[in-house]
C-alpha cells in the first residue's frame, strides 16, 4: 500500500527513517494537454515547452530545491546530484548531501528508491527492462557504499506482470544473470511471455546484499490506471512521472 500524498501524489509506504522524504507524482496537478494531460515533467516527450515549466513549477514547493533532471538512457550511470549539472546522461542519482532531491521520470519503468537504516544516503534509480537486465541497481546499490542489508528500497508504479508482455530476448536477459529469473516469467503466447519486472528487480536487490522484507513493492500498475499515470507502453506519446528522495536537515 501507499501513502496519500500531497495533490493526490504518493508516498512511499516503507519504515523509512524521519530524516528520509519521498514522494512519486501522478498526473494530478499539472496543466498540460493532450496525450500529456496533467503533471507531465518530461521536457522530450514533445509537450509544450511552457507547460513542462509550469508542472515543474507545482513540484519544485514539495522539493527542498530543484532536481537534477537526468538524461535517462536505459544505463546503469550513477550521479551525485550535488555535483552534476544538466544535461548528464545517467539513469540513478545517489547523495549523502541533505536538501538534494535525487530524480527519476518513468512512464512504465520501475521508479526505485532507496535509503539506509541510518539515514546517511539516499538513492533513486530508473530501471526499464534493459537497464534492470544490465545492471542498474547493482550500480545504484555500490554507489551508495553502506551494507547492502542495512538497505530499503521502494519500487514505486510501473508496468504490472499482467502487462508487460515480451519476447524471449528479454527473459534470455534476465536468465543470463540469473537462472531462476524464469520464475518472473508466465507463457503469453507462441513466442512471448508476461514478465514480472518488480518481481526481477526485487531479486537483483536480494542478490546485491538486501533483505527481501527490506525491499517494498506499491504492486501499481501504470498501464491499468490511466487517470493516475503514465503509461508508454500504453498510450506511445505520453507524459512522465517523478519520484523524488532527499535528506533533510
Amino acid at each position: 500500500m501507499n501513502g496519500a500524498g500531497l495533490s493526490g501524489w504518493l508516498t512511499p509506504d516503507w519504515p523509512a527513517p524521519a530524516r528520509v522524504r519521498a514522494l512519486c507524482t501522478t498526473r494530478a496537478g499539472g496543466v498540460s494537454g493532450g496525450p500529456w494531460a496533467g503533471l507531465n515533467l518530461a521536457a522530450h516527450v514533445g509537450d509544450d515547452p511552457l507547460a513542462v515549466t509550469a508542472n515543474r513549477a507545482v513540484l519544485r514547493p514539495h522539493l527542498p530545491d530543484n532536481p537534477l533532471w537526468l538524461t535517462q538512457v536505459h544505463g546503469t550511470r550513477v550521479v551525485d546530484p550535488a555535483t552534476a549539472r544538466e544535461p548528464v546522461e545517467a539513469d540513478a542519482a545517489c547523495t549523502r548531501n541533505a536538501n538534494v532531491p535525487c530524480a527519476v521520470m518513468t512512464a512504465d519503468c520501475l521508479p526505485v528508491l532507496l535509503c539506509d537504516d541510518t539515514a546517511s544516503v539516499v538513492a533513486a534509480a530508473h530501471a526499464g527492462w534493459r537497464g534492470l537486465a544490465a545492471g542498474v541497481l547493482e550500480s545504484t546499490v555500490a554507489a551508495m557504499g553502506v551494507d547492502p542489508a542495512t538497505l530499503r528500497a521502494w519500487i514505486g508504479p510501473a508496468i504490472g506482470p499482467d502487462a508487460f508482455e515480451c519476447g524471449a530476448d528479454v527473459l534470455a536477459a534476465f536468465s543470463a544473470a540469473d537462472a531462476d529469473a524464469a520464475t518472473a516469467f508466465v507463457r503469453f503466447g507462441e513466442a512471448t511471455w508476461l514478465g514480472d519486472l518488480p518481481q526481477l528487480a526485487q531479486r537483483r536487490l536480494v542478490a546485491s546484499g538486501l533483505r527481501a522484507d527490506h525491499v517494498h513493492l506499491s504492486h501499481l500498475c501504470t498501464v491499468t490506471d490511466p487517470i493516475r499515470f503514465y503509461s508508454y507502453r500504453r498510450d506511445g506519446v505520453t507524459g512522465r512521472m517523478a519520484s523524488v528522495i532527499w535528506l533533510s536537515d
